[in-house]
Formats: structure tokens, C-alpha cells, sequence
């Protein structure tokens, strides 16, 4: 066995021994923390710890005789690589968010045996699902315990890293305006108090950024709206004396992380707490008496609803962060066939490029650089131990992002490096086809953003061709990379709060990939902007705001109509007009070659 191997065998051998002692038959252990991060903090990556896969999505089950992990379509590949030799077996999902597991405990548990999880990292949408259908079986689950403090030798602390304010002119509204708006929410429900835990719209509310979340510049805590003051629970030290005297003229006060059992146990039996069951663990409302009523975080909308001051911020970052890329093509070119470059070189180089510009504070998320079969997996991440030379021919897929001041950025470019193959062109051909359909749709306005993948799909569907993950994902402003509520996916449920609205960010990002062999996604952010207003209604369009070439050297011009060409041609035109000012030199010259009308 490897190394790795034995590690896992042996970290699983003490978690059982802890369920054992605990009398507990099945642990599941999810990718999540109290506040349902997408991104964990270290303490809370057990599920990795355990496991070995080090994914960011997956659910790990353990008991006496079997370990299992459900990881969806994006990340089969990984998984079975990254599970090899461990014992633990890949349990495949269609799609993220399923139930499978759960309906495996159900078939292989018998009646009075006890599956345990820990209630705070456990959604209460969640809790309720895994309660029905163990109770229906006589199963007994168990939230009150945390079995990674035992068996997780040093488990690391939590995170210490300070606050800071998000100013003006990037923060366009105040503080207190942003509570008022969420306190006529809360009056509408009937509510006196509202909890927060998810991090973004904490972060959003109170116009404070934070580290402890990789990519993410958010900070964990949990926020306790009522109708005189607000209360912020986090970590001592984290806010600096003069920002807590900041936040109290806003009638905020801070009290510690470990308090936020202790203030919602303290409220009154005769009122009324918000929570969103999708964003707030069970374990944290277990034991509070208020009575509770149950809607999407009023935040939610708000932030993800930007208005014309954070579009124009988000236009000057897409800019810059267009320009970082300019002088990251413009090095690859001059560099590729000369000098050993590998997809971590690329990651490197990316990140330093924007790290030159203006307001730039971190990636977004980890880059992803796959060349030829490595960029068949959506979510591949090149490691010193795994990694390819970008070398020969073939196609480079390259996703990465970048969290400026004044705006989140999530783009992804194919390169051709020597001659592509005619199959390649072909997909690409008819990947940028898609992206197309989509970026030039207009559609009502409330239109439930889910209904909307199916554009996007419609010119793969025609060749046979379709991907296995959604079409496109709501994105922050300086915050999330992936917020809602709004996500273009066939694997959403069409809700109510999915609806498109004015000053939604979207990502449009469909794919081609086969396994073994290459890769192909297309992304560009869009705004979602005023379209056509007749006698049918609103209606809204989208304006693309991500501004880098597109490599013509992939394109099948017989696969493209004259409007998709007219189309091309035109966004390049943008691009050039857009970017020229802010590049010179190589990156100058590879811009005006590379944006030329084809």
C-alpha cells in the first residue's frame, strides 16, 4: 500500500474505533461547516481529512465494514484517482445536492442502528430529509456530537485573521440603509429577529471583507438581526477597536463566535426568529424556544441584484483583470516551444499577472489549467505530484478569476497549442455556439433562471453532444465566486427565487468534454441588463462583461453561421477598444493579432 493509502486506513481505523465507543453504526461527515460554505475552513475539511479526495464537493459515509463518497459527474475522475488504494469507495451521483446517501443508509442500515452527524454543519432542509427517511426505517439519528475533535489529531483552530471595511466608492451603500431594507423584510414575516450565518451575506450587510475562506473575502461569524440593534458573533480580536466603534453607531455590537447558542436560547418564547433552512445549520436552532418562520435570506436578493454604481465598478475590474490577461497570453505565446511550461506554471504566471493590477486582492478560486485529457475534468487542479508539460498538440483549458475592490471575475479560455485536430475545432466550434444562443437570448423578465439552460445546450443537443454540470452560476460583487439564488442548471428545481432580475451577474459557461482526451468550456460573465418593453412585458437581455480574445485559431468557420462570425467579430471589437488603453507592448500586440474580424 502507498503511503497515502496507510495514512487513510489508519485515520478511518480511529474514527471507527470513536464510533464505537459512541455507539454509532454510520457517521456521515458532508462538505460543510456552520455557516454551509461552499470554500471550508481548515477546522471544518474533514471530509478531505478522512477520505483523501480532495475535492470540494463530496459526502463521505463510514461504518464498521464500508466507507463510501458521492461525488457528482464533475468529479469522477479525481475520485477515483484520488480514492485509489484508500478503501473508500466512489459512490457516483448525477448531480450535486442528491440524496443518494441517504437512501443508501436507509437500504443497508437496520431497524434501531444509529447514523450519527454533527447537527452544525448539518442544513436543517438537510436534518429533515435524513430524518424522514431514517424514521420511516426505524433508524435513530444522532446531531449532538462531534467525532472529528476526537479522532482528528490536530484538528486545526479556528481562523484568526482580522476584519476590514469595504469602502466607499466600491461599497455604494451604507450599512445601515442595507439593514433597513432587510428589516422591512422582516416585518413582513412577522419577524422581530433574524439570523445570518451564511458568510457572503454577512459580509454584504455589514460592508466588511475578511480572509478566513480561501478565494472567498469573507470572515466566519453569524449575525443576529432585531428590530433596535444587530449583534455580530466572531472571533475575539478579529475587529480592530475603531471598527467595533464603527459599527456601534450603526447599532451593531460584537460578542464572541461560541455566543450565538446562548442569544438565541435567550429569546422570547413569543417571538418570531427568520431563518433561511437552506443557509442555517440545524444545530444552531436546535435549542432556540422563539417561534420560527422560514424564507430565503432577504440579502440574497439584495446583493445579488447589482445596482448601476457596482455595474460600473464591476465593468472597470472586468477591464483590468482583461488586461492581466492580455500579458498572460502575450507571455505564454512568446514563451510556449522555447521553455519548459507546465499547467503550474500557468497558474503561477496568471495569478502574478493580476496581481500587478489595480484594486486586485486574491484569485477567486484555485486556477484550473488542464491541457488535452486533464482538461476533460471540470474541476482538475494541477499539483507538484500531478501535473502536465503543455507540449505538441492539442488544447489548453484555462479557468481562473480574480477578487478585485470593485469586482469578482470567472473566465475560462481553450488555446490551441500546435495544431488542434479537426475534431477539436469541430467541439469548439460548437461550444462557442452555444455560449452564443445564450449571450444573445432575451426572455421576460422573472423568467426562473434554471428554464434558461436549455438555450445554451439546444446547439450540442443538435450534434449529439450534451455536459454534466449547469450552464451558469450567480456571482458576487467582491464576495462569492458562486452566490445566488439565481443558477442557469437543468439540475435546479425552477423556484420561485430563482427568477432573473435587473443586475444579476451570471456566469455562461457550457462544455465539451471527453474523458481521456480534451476539454473544451467557453466562459464569459454577463450582466443582466433592460431588454425589449412591449405589450408582452419586460423583458431583459444580457450585456457580456468579460473582456479577453477568444482563440479563433480553434474555430470551424463551417460549423458557424454569419450572425455567430458577425457576433465574434463584434465582441472582439469590444475587447480591443476596451483593453488597448490599459496594455502595451507584447501584450499590446497580442491583443490587437488576436482580436482581429475572421
Amino acid at each position: 500500500m502507498s503511503n497515502k493509502s496507510n495514512l487513510i486506513t489508519s485515520r478511518l481505523d480511529v474514527l471507527r474505533h470513536h464510533m464505537a465507543q459512541q455507539k454509532l453504526d454510520a457517521i456521515i461527515i458532508p462538505s460543510a461547516d456552520p455557516h454551509l460554505s461552499e470554500y471550508l475552513p481548515e477546522r471544518w475539511q474533514g471530509r478531505a481529512w478522512f477520505s483523501g479526495f480532495a475535492g470540494s464537493v463530496g459526502t463521505l459515509i463510514v461504518t464498521s465494514n464500508f466507507a463510501g463518497l458521492w461525488v457528482d459527474t464533475r468529479y469522477w475522475v479525481q475520485a477515483e484517482n484520488d480514492l485509489a488504494g484508500t478503501g473508500v469507495q466512489m459512490m457516483k451521483i448525477a448531480a450535486a445536492g442528491s440524496a443518494d446517501h441517504i437512501d443508501w443508509l436507509a437500504a443497508n442500515l437496520s431497524d434501531g442502528q444509529r447514523v450519527g452527524v454533527d447537527g452544525m454543519v448539518l442544513s436543517i432542509a438537510s436534518a429533515r430529509q435524513l430524518k424522514q427517511s431514517l424514521t420511516a426505517r426505524a433508524i435513530q439519528l444522532v446531531t449532538d456530537l462531534d467525532l472529528l475533535n476526537d479522532a482528528w489529531s490536530d484538528r486545526p483552530d479556528l481562523p484568526s485573521h482580522p476584519v476590514y471595511e469595504h469602502l466607499p466608492p466600491y461599497a455604494t451603500q451604507s450599512r445601515s440603509e442595507k439593514l433597513t431594507l432587510i428589516r422591512a423584510q422582516m416585518h413582513e414575516h412577522g419577524a422581530q429577529s433574524h439570523l445570518v450565518s451564511s458568510l457572503d451575506d454577512i459580509a454584504w450587510i455589514l460592508n466588511l471583507r475578511g480572509s478566513d475562506v480561501s478565494y472567498n473575502p469573507v470572515f466566519l461569524a453569524h449575525l443576529l438581526i432585531e428590530n433596535a440593534q444587530a449583534t455580530l458573533f466572531i472571533g475575539s480580536g478579529k475587529i480592530d477597536a475603531a471598527l467595533q466603534m464603527q459599527l456601534r453607531e450603526a447599532n451593531i455590537l460584537c460578542s464572541d463566535y461560541q455566543q450565538i447558542h446562548n442569544a438565541l436560547s435567550a429569546l422570547p418564547t413569543d417571538s418570531t426568529l427568520l431563518i433561511d433552512p437552506r443557509r442555517v445549520t440545524f444545530g444552531i436552532v436546535e435549542s432556540c424556544p422563539a417561534k420560527k418562520v422560514e424564507a430565503i435570506n432577504p440579502s440574497t436578493f439584495f446583493k445579488s441584484r447589482k445596482n448601476a454604481a457596482e455595474a460600473q465598478h464591476i465593468r472597470a475590474a472586468m477591464e483590468q483583470d482583461g488586461a492581466a490577461l492580455c500579458e498572460f497570453f502575450a507571455w505564454f505565446e512568446k514563451t510556449i516551444g522555447k521553455e519548459r511550461i507546465t499547467e503550474i506554471d500557468v497558474d503561477r504566471e496568471i495569478c502574478a499577472a493580476r496581481a500587478k493590477r489595480p484594486g486586485f486582492v486574491s484569485p477567486s478560486f484555485g486556477t484550473i489549467a488542464g491541457f488535452n485529457a486533464n482538461g476533460a475534468m471540470p474541476h482538475y487542479h494541477a499539483t507538484p505530484e500531478s501535473h502536465a508539460v503543455i507540449e505538441g498538440n492539442g488544447l489548453l483549458l484555462i479557468d481562473s478569476g480574480g477578487q478585485y475592490v470593485n469586482g469578482t471575475t470567472d473566465i475560462t479560455r481553450v488555446l490551441a497549442i500546435g495544431q488542434p485536430s479537426a475534431e477539436q475545432k469541430r467541439d469548439f466550434s460548437l461550444e462557442l455556439k452555444a455560449v452564443i444562443a445564450l449571450s444573445t437570448a432575451q426572455f421576460p423578465s422573472g423568467t426562473r433562471a434554471p428554464l434558461l439552460d436549455a438555450i445554451a445546450r439546444a446547439p450540442l443537443w443538435a450534434a449529439g453532444l450534451n455536459y454534466g454540470h449547469g450552464t451558469g452560476h450567480g456571482v458576487g460583487y467582491f464576495l462569492n465566486v458562486h452566490e445566488g439564488p439565481q443558477n442557469i442548471s437543468w439540475l435546479t428545481p425552477p423556484e420561485p427565487q430563482t427568477a432573473m432580475q435587473l443586475g444579476m451577474i451570471t456566469s455562461i459557461e457550457p462544455g465539451i468534454y471527453r474523458p481521456g482526451k480534451w476539454g473544451i468550456r467557453i466562459e464569459n460573465l454577463v450582466l443582466n441588463v433592460p431588454g425589449d418593453l412591449s405589450e408582452f412585458g419586460e423583458f431583459i437581455r444580457f450585456e457580456t462583461l468579460t473582456l479577453c480574445p477568444i482563440d479563433v485559431r480553434c474555430i470551424d468557420r463551417a460549423v458557424l453561421t454569419a450572425s455567430e462570425i458577425d457576433w465574434i467579430n463584434q465582441y472582439h471589437a469590444t475587447v480591443r477598444t476596451r483593453l488597448a488603453p490599459l496594455v502595451n507592448g507584447g501584450a499590446l500586440a497580442w491583443l490587437e493579432q488576436s482580436t482581429q474580424p475572421i
